[in-house]
């Protein structure tokens, strides 16, 4: 997680700890629950809203199927250069 091993968080804790005091930070940690949560839903919204976006605009449904053809073509030849 960030490269941050279990020392460094413990230190952290323990420094909000004393900034922030016991009563305040579970608060702190629901609202930065919910904060996360609702950018993860934003970024759900955005990719449905691509996908959409390809299905709707003629032309670049095809484009895109061409685009996932050539990249497995090319993961082929890598698979080909690993194996020899």
């Amino acid at each position: 997680m960030f490269g941050l091993g279990t020392p460094e968080l413990i230190v952290i804790l323990g420094i909000a700890f004393l900034i922030f005091g016991g009563k305040k930070l579970p608060e702190i940690g629901a609202g930065l629950g919910k904060a996360i949560s609702s950018f993860k839903n934003g970024l759900r919204d955005v990719e449905e809203g691509g996908k959409e976006l390809i299905n709707d605009i003629p032309g670049v449904k095809e484009v895109a199927e061409v685009k996932q053809q050539v990249d497995q073509v090319k993961n082929f030849g890598k698979m080909e250069n690993i194996l020899k």
